[in-house]
């Protein structure tokens, strides 16, 4: 039995317990995957159970590589013959086989992302669908949540009732699987369905893989949907031998469709289960525990469980307040150098953890000024990203025609019907005259063989032109949203339907917070903010090719991304209530959105092993406003013994002026309330983008007021059409005309 003696009293508990259902709860870094795996090993050597009996079912292919390789390091003979294996390939394997069953040839394709989405794109040509209304996007997350739920399209349109809306989603569900039938396709939640279909109407296939299967093992058992959890029920039914392993307080993919009541409600759907509960961490030290534990206990929806530690209590928790975001992005980085440069620790020890992606672009700027080699981890560099790089381009463009590779970029960027022939044959008249690429476009008629081209590329030159002339008349954030307005950039994004939409939207919003914050500067030093000058900076801080790609780097990245990891020493930034929680989840009427949001907390908290600071900032740029934010309510649940303030920058102390002069959180709270709740002459279903942000509450006019536009002038509301995420507004302007534009853009005034 030596093989057990490392384990601790709970986790042999649970390893041993091999008859009938069993939860394990496994806190952060109890040591799950060698309970799993010891599992495996003493099912096979002392219990004798064959090895083709047992099935372990883990959510990502390295999860079940890695399991594989310890299950096979650990047993001798026969590990080989257990099937450790994803949800979703374990699915293909029994439908590869059986799917006939049901109709299907055996040789059925599985759809993509990709494929999803031009699929849809066909089916709502079909049915004559406005993709402005009902987004390909909204769609295909509305048949995939429902499939996850394991709702047919008929009992769609039974529970649409009367809902315009939904009856219209039902009729593109019924023809999108009435597609994938003709196309003999099944999309990736289908390879689930479709396998609980076959259970549910196969008796024999299913009782041949209850035979198989005796022993079932399912990780990560809190991020399971509805139909993952039938699939297991029924082939666990007939012996009953189920054990599901996972931690209520992780489970952060509701977004994905992961079912808590999976986890939370086990012991209804098995009222005879053995629960063990793994709370012995390895990985960190007492007091950061403790805080772990303070937070999470503010969610009702959880079950009781406390983590502990022999590791010693070790540090107490770093509180750091910073009068703005720079100057906590500034101290994360000075703290990091400080640590190395003493012989403290390595930088891959440091990981610093945020709530979105567009908060990285301080950071990294400071991490390349001060020479400290990083990594993103699950991102791209921020100026290394697609939308920035076009954005930037257009500026370059507008800046200095002379640029090739950014006209080159943006010439057909949001589509506008300029092909690669077309790109090819200016391109080659430019060189034959040696003449810069934007040149050879300002006399395209002139090119050879250019033929109907010549119209779309003549107003994209005008385009350019215009933008000319404005940069002479505007600020750099002004002209910035006349590009983003007057190309469409934002409203292709969102066509794309990618999943990613969002983010990118959010590091647009980003770029802009920098255009403002250099304007600023500017103005503070009483320089001139020219965009050359701006261009100059960005070009300075987004060389991060220079950088040191060893190995030993400072790792960036959000807290969804960071599930699974450790690191010695963690930065929990942006503590802010309306960034962490966010501000969708602190507005929710239900209180199911926060205990998501606090279990992410709870995450990122439990990444650390030796030493953990919280950050936070007084006020922070958000689309190129200032925002004044209140310190995370995640913070004021921890016990004030347990942190510490400590010496903050002695110049930061300085800077914040006495709370007689400075707007307090409260204060500002009740500011932003003002300005989200105005009233409203045009009522309003859905939230209004101010740059990228969905903000509650309609818009402060309506058809018919007189309106002011920071270029445009005075004119008055003609039309306001609801559009998915923004208004589109028509104004006819007293000077310029008639103009169409998005609310969130134009900033329009009521007069």
């Amino acid at each position: 039995m030596g093989t057990y003696d490392t384990l601790n009293d709970k986790q042999q508990e649970a390893v041993y317990y091999t008859d009938g259902p069993l939860l394990i709860l496994a806190g952060a870094g109890s040591g799950k995957t060698r309970v799993l795996t010891h599992r495996v090993a003493y099912l096979i050597e002392e219990r004798g159970i064959n090895p083709w009996n047992i099935l372990a079912i883990t959510f990502t292919n390295k999860a079940a590589g890695e399991m594989r390789d310890r299950v096979d390091n650990l047993v001798e003979y026969g590990s080989e013959s257990v099937w450790v294996s994803t949800f979703h390939s374990m699915c293909v394997r029994i439908l590869r086989r059986h799917i006939g069953l049901l109709g299907y040839d055996t040789n059925f394709t599985i759809y993509d992302a990709d494929d999803q989405k031009t699929l849809m794109r066909d089916v709502c040509k079909l049915l004559n669908i406005d993709t402005k209304r009902f987004r390909e996007r909204t769609l295909i997350s509305a048949v995939s949540s429902a499939k996850n739920e394991f709702i047919t399209a008929e009992e769609y349109r039974q529970q649409a009732g009367g809902d315009y809306m939904l009856k219209r989603q039902a009729d593109v569900y019924e023809e999108y699987e009435k597609q994938l039938r003709a196309n003999n396709a099944l999309d990736f939640d289908d390879l689930l369905v479709k396998t609980v279909q076959l259970f549910q109407t196969q008796a024999d296939v299913l009782e041949y893989y209850q035979n198989r299967f005796r022993y079932i093992m399912v990780d990560e058992y809190q991020d399971t949907n509805t139909v993952q959890f039938e699939l297991v029920r029924l082939l666990a039914s007939k012996y009953r031998n189920l054990c599901v392993v996972g931690d209520d307080d992780q489970s952060i993919y509701k977004f994905r469709g992961a079912n808590i009541k999976n986890i939370l409600n086990f012991e209804e759907f098995f009222p005879d289960a053995k629960v063990v509960r793994l709370e012995q961490n390895y990985r960190s030290t007492g007091n950061i525990l403790n805080v772990a534990n303070a937070v999470i206990r503010n969610n009702n929806g959880r079950k009781e469980k406390t983590l502990w530690t022999d590791n010693g209590e070790g540090e107490k928790i770093r509180l750091r307040q910073f009068d703005t975001a720079y100057d906590e992005a500034e101290y994360i980085v000075s703290d990091i150098k400080k640590d190395v440069d003493n012989g403290d620790c390595t930088y891959n020890s440091h990981a610093v953890l945020y709530r979105t992606n567009a908060q990285s672009r301080m950071l990294e700027e400071k991490l390349v000024t001060a020479n400290v080699p990083y990594k993103i981890v699950g991102g791209v560099n921020f100026y290394a990203r697609r939308e920035i790089k076009d954005l930037l381009a257009y500026l370059k463009t507008v800046d200095n025609g002379r640029d090739d590779l950014s006209v080159r970029r943006i010439v057909n960027v949001p589509r506008r019907g300029i092909g690669l022939t077309s790109i090819n044959r200016v391109q080659e008249y430019a060189a034959s005259r040696e003449i810069g690429f934007y040149d050879a476009l300002q006399g395209a008629d002139l090119i050879p063989g250019i033929g109907r081209g010549v119209k779309k590329l003549e107003s994209f030159v005008a385009l350019i032109e215009h933008f000319k002339a404005d940069a002479k008349e505007m600020g750099i954030a002004d002209l910035m949203d006349e590009i983003i307005e007057e190309t469409g950039y934002v409203e292709s994004l969102e066509a794309e339907d990618s999943e990613d939409a969002e983010a990118r939207i959010e590091n647009i919003d980003e770029l802009r917070s920098k255009i403002a914050a250099y304007e600023e500067l500017c103005e503070e030093q009483d320089e001139p903010a020219t965009l050359s000058g701006f261009l100059e900076e960005v070009a300075l801080v987004a060389d991060i090719d220079s950088l040191d790609e060893s190995t030993d780097y400072v790792v960036l990245m959000t807290l969804h991304s960071a599930k699974g990891l450790e690191f010695p020493r963690v930065y929990l930034a942006g503590m802010e209530d309306g960034l962490f929680p966010s501000y969708m989840s602190v507005t929710a009427e239900d209180m199911e959105e926060l205990e998501e949001e606090r279990r992410l907390c709870y995450v990122g908290i439990t990444r650390a092993e030796e030493r953990l600071t919280f950050t936070c900032a007084r006020k922070r740029m958000v689309r190129g406003e200032v925002q004044y934010n209140r310190m995370s309510r995640f913070i004021k649940e921890v016990p004030a013994e347990l942190m510490s303030a400590g010496e903050v920058f002695k110049k930061e102390e300085k800077k914040v002026p006495d709370q007689t002069g400075f707007e307090s959180a409260k204060q500002a709270a009740v500011r932003q309330a003002r300005q989200a709740f105005k009233t409203r002459a045009f009522a309003a279903q859905k939230p209004v983008r101010q740059f990228g942000k969905l903000s509650e509450g309609g818009l402060s006019y309506g058809v018919g007021d007189r309106v002011r536009h920071i270029k445009f002038g005075e004119g008055m509301v003609a039309n306001i059409i609801e559009g998915g995420r923004d208004y589109e507004v028509t104004v006819d302007f007293d000077g310029a005309g008639r103009k169409k534009m998005f609310a969130g853009f134009a900033k329009l005034e009521k007069i």
